[in-house]
């Protein structure tokens, strides 16, 4: 059944008989309560810590990948100034208005700065250089989550991604392995938030069926794609077991949080409560999303 995972641990419930004293002493009902907010907090830790590791053997035996810079036409966007013009993918763009292009920030900033002038683009194709007039036009440019963050001059090209792992080793592998860890975490996070305001439409929330259809498409794209996949995935559930809902593990730390600043438990009556209010939250979420992924099967 895919509700996730649950461990009962001995003495949970304070009502228990911890039976002989010896016994008391392991029960999680009898620990300090500092020592039970930790207990709790270790399974979305060791999530987010899973994927450090995932990352950290990555890095060490197949290197960091680093972009390289090129002047290389990956994608033409269709529609675009670029495509009527008659650009296409693996064009390697020499000159524009009889300007050298070195680096593609080069033609990022040209055609910024045209004020949608028309622009000719030498390009390389098949060994022989063409010439192409281009008018850029205003259009938006928008972040990770779909949001417009400015508007200018763009032309619909993006650059050829060349990737290269560099060789490092364990000091450097295991401090990026942190940081690419962290920017899986800002992302996530980020990410409730832009569903919380709706930027995100919950219409792309997506639950075990989608789960494993992405696992399969990146483990047919090869091992590396898969544990990239794996490490995001953990990291997804570690924040989400902290979001302060009761049932979950966030939603314990919060009533151990209430329990250290008044030094004594919640009222079980509100207790129980809130538990009942979050089972059924989790309830209607895991029906949403399967209805949402079982949509999506039948119109992709």
């Amino acid at each position: 059944f895919p509700l996730g995972g649950y461990v009962k641990m001995f003495g949970e419930n304070p009502d228990e008989q911890a039976g002989a004293e010896s016994e008391a002493s392991r029960s999680f009902a009898h620990k300090p309560v500092w020592n039970r907010f930790f207990i709790v907090l270790a399974g979305p830790l060791f999530n987010l810590l899973f994927s450090v590791v995932i990352f950290f053997f990555i890095f060490l035996f197949m290197g960091v990948p680093e972009d390289q810079d090129s002047t290389t036409i990956g994608k033409v966007g269709e529609e675009s100034p670029a495509f009527s013009a008659g650009l296409k993918p693996g064009d390697t763009i020499v000159a524009i208005d009889n300007m050298a292009i070195i680096e593609w920030i080069d033609v990022l900033n040209t055609v910024k700065e045209s004020n949608g002038a028309e622009l000719e683009f030498v390009v390389r194709r098949d060994g022989a250089e063409l010439a192409f007039p281009v008018t850029p036009a205003i259009d938006s440019v928008r972040n990770v989550f779909g949001e417009e963050v400015e508007q200018r001059f763009m032309i619909g090209i993006v650059k050829e991604e060349v990737i290269e792992y560099q060789r490092v080793g364990p000091f450097r592998a295991i401090l990026d392995a942190f940081w690419q860890t962290w920017m899986f975490i800002y992302l996530t996070f980020m990410g409730v938030v832009k569903i919380i305001q709706n930027v995100v439409p919950a219409s792309e929330l997506g639950g075990p069926i989608l789960i494993a259809q992405i696992a399969g498409e990146q483990a047919r794209a090869g091992w590396l794609n898969l544990l990239y996949f794996m490490s995001l995935l953990s990291v997804n559930l570690g924040i989400l077991n902290l979001l302060p809902i009761p049932v979950l593990d966030g939603g314990h730390l919060v009533f151990l949080t209430l329990e250290g600043i008044r030094r004594k438990p919640l009222n079980e009556r509100a207790q129980i409560i809130a538990q009942q209010v979050g089972i059924a939250l989790l309830g209607t979420l895991m029906i949403f999303v399967f209805y949402n992924d079982i949509v999506r099967i039948f119109t992709s």
